[in-house]
C-alpha cells in the first residue's frame, strides 16, 4: 500500500507504528508502538510490554511507514475503519501532498 501526507487518513491504520504527539489527555501523551486494532473512537496499541487504548478525538498522532511519517489530528481518523473512506474524504481534500 502506498502510504503519503494526503492518503494516510483513508488508508488502513493496522499494523503501522503511530505515536502520540499530542493529547488533552496527558496520559496518552508520548505512548508509541504498533497499532493492533482500531474502532470509531479508539486505537488500540501494542507499546510492547502491554497494550494501551488510546481516544482518538482528544490526541493528534505521527504514523510511520518506511523512512517517512505523517501526522493526522484524530478528528480526521474519528471513523470505523470500514466507513472511513466515504466520510473523511473532505480531510483527504484539505490534506497537503
Amino acid at each position: 500500500m502506498d502510504y503519503n501526507n494526503r492518503n494516510i487518513v483513508l488508508n488502513e491504520l493496522i499494523g503501522l507504528k503511530a505515536k502520540v504527539i499530542g493529547s488533552l489527555d496527558r496520559k496518552q501523551k508520548g505512548i508509541s508502538g504498533i497499532v493492533i486494532d482500531e474502532t470509531k473512537n479508539t486505537l488500540l496499541i501494542d507499546t510492547g510490554g502491554e497494550s494501551r487504548r488510546l481516544i482518538k478525538r482528544v490526541s493528534s498522532f505521527r504514523f510511520y511507514h518506511g523512512s517517512s511519517h505523517f501526522d493526522v489530528k484524530g478528528r480526521e481518523i474519528g471513523f470505523r475503519p470500514h466507513e472511513r473512506i466515504e466520510k473523511s474524504m473532505k480531510f483527504y481534500k484539505a490534506r497537503k501532498v
